[in-house]
C-alpha cells in the first residue's frame, strides 16, 4: 500500500497508482452542475488532472490558482481539471470567489472512483491526496507526480514541462 504524510503523520492511499506509458484509468466524477464527467469527455486533449484534498485549504488554493494563471500560456489542446471530494456546489462557489475560469473543478465525492482508480484516495480521511497526472491525447498516462507530504506544493515546473512536451 502506498502512503503519504499529512503534517508528518502517515496516511494510507487506496488503490493502485497508474503507470506512466500505460492507458490512463477511467473515472466518473461530477461537474459543478452535477452532470457526470469521465476520461472520454477529454478524449484527444492533453488532460492535466490536479488531485487535491480540498479547494478550501491554503495549499490547494495556491495550486489551483497557479494552474489557472499558467493555463493562458498553454495550448488550446490542454484541459486542466482539479479533482477533489469537495461537493460540486462548494467547488463552484470557490472557483467563482477565486476567479478561477481556466481550471474546471470536478467532484469525486459520490463514488471516489477517481481516487481509487488513480491510487490517491486517503483511507483515513476519505479525501484525495495531492498529485498531478498528465494524460496524452491518445489516452496514455504521460506523467505522474505524487506529493509525499500533502501540505507541500507540487513541482509546478516539472508538471508544466511534461504538458509542454505533448503540446
Amino acid at each position: 500500500m502506498n502512503t503519504v504524510t499529512f503534517a508528518g503523520n502517515t496516511l494510507h492511499l487506496e488503490g493502485s497508482l497508474p503507470v506512466v506509458g500505460q492507458k490512463a484509468p477511467d473515472f466518473t466524477v461530477s461537474a459543478n452542475d452535477l452532470s457526470p464527467r469521465s476520461l472520454k469527455d477529454y478524449a484527444g486533449k492533453i488532460l492535466v488532472l490536479l488531485s487535491v484534498p480540498s479547494l478550501d485549504t491554503p495549499v490547494c488554493d495556491m495550486e489551483v490558482r497557479r494552474f489557472n494563471k499558467e493555463a493562458a500560456a498553454l495550448s488550446d489542446k490542454v484541459r486542466i481539471v482539479a479533482v477533489s471530494c469537495d461537493l460540486p456546489f462548494a467547488q463552484a462557489r470557490w472557483c467563482g470567489a477565486a476567479g478561477v475560469t481556466a481550471v474546471e473543478s470536478l467532484s469525486d465525492h459520490k463514488d471516489v472512483s477517481f481516487g481509487k482508480n488513480y491510487g490517491v484516495l486517503i483511507q483515513e480521511l476519505r479525501l484525495l491526496s495531492r498529485a498531478i497526472f498528465v494524460v496524452a491525447p491518445d489516452g496514455s498516462l504521460a506523467y505522474s507526480q505524487i506529493v509525499s507530504e500533502i501540505t507541500n506544493e507540487p513541482n509546478y515546473d516539472e508538471a508544466l514541462e511534461a504538458v509542454k512536451k505533448l503540446a
